[in-house]
């Protein structure tokens, strides 16, 4: 085996290494039985953090507007955080999406194609504010919070 070989599979990754032994991984989702594009589909991860950051934002706005009152900025942020946390819990709880995922075209079901429910919404929007399980990924695409409530973000 060539060195340049070796070294371009590890920084690659172990996914493109194993991609070149011939193993099919296949798209995003196929392991849940979704699609492989159009709705119903895996939702994409720039679409996913889109939403995240116009929710924040609209949290922060919230916070800061009704709720900091003057307050230093470190008080806004914490107000943030819980207004984000009581924002996705009745939003993914009841419909299955919060303002910033319904503008980017993104629901929450269950991953046995149901509806989430409010119990499992409220595990995932918990996780989801502890930032670490959201941002360990599975090979579909799919953070902790998600495993962990039994949850998939899909197209709509």
């Amino acid at each position: 085996m060539d060195n340049r070989q070796a070294i371009g599979s590890w920084l690659s990754g172990p996914r493109a290494a194993a991609e070149d032994m011939g193993v099919d991984f296949g798209h995003r989702g196929k392991r849940l039985g979704l699609p492989e594009a159009g709705p119903g589909s895996m939702a994409p991860l720039g679409r996913r953090f889109g939403a995240l950051f116009i929710d924040w934002g609209l949290c922060f706005l919230i916070s800061y507007g009704l709720l900091a009152r003057g307050e230093p900025s470190q008080t806004v942020s914490n107000w943030a955080l819980g207004v984000f946390l009581v924002l996705h819990i009745l939003t993914v709880g009841t419909v299955g999406f919060t303002p910033g995922k319904r503008l980017l075209g993104i629901w929450v079901v269950s991953a046995d194609g149901g509806r989430l429910g409010f119990g499992r919404a409220v595990l995932r929007s918990v996780l989801l504010v502890l930032a670490l399980p959201a941002l360990i990924w599975d090979r579909d695409g799919r953070g902790l919070h998600d495993r962990f409530s039994k949850a998939v973000q899909v197209r709509m």
